[in-house]
């Protein structure tokens, strides 16, 4: 996915991870679960909520962030949206 695209996502919509997959061979899903929060100071800098099953919570990043325990951080260009 590219940043602009990135950008545009909006809470409840799917995207795809092009390299994960679940049990079964499909792509691995992750609902967007809030709003595309940016800074001021550095405008290629993002962070995208989203939620994998019923407990795993994360992060699409642009770029590679520091993890918290308990969660998982996913590139941006690693995913895609839901066909």
């Amino acid at each position: 996915m590219k940043f602009k695209e990135a950008l545009k996502l909006t809470c409840g919509e799917i995207v795809e991870h092009k390299k994960m997959k679940n049990a079964d061979g499909t792509p691995l899903c992750l609902y967007v679960t809030g709003k595309v929060k940016t800074w001021k100071r550095d405008k290629t800098r993002i962070k995208i909520p989203v939620k994998h099953g019923l407990y795993e919570y994360g992060y699409l990043v642009n770029g590679t962030i520091e993890g918290s325990a308990g969660s998982f951080n996913v590139d941006i260009k690693e995913v895609d949206k839901q066909c």
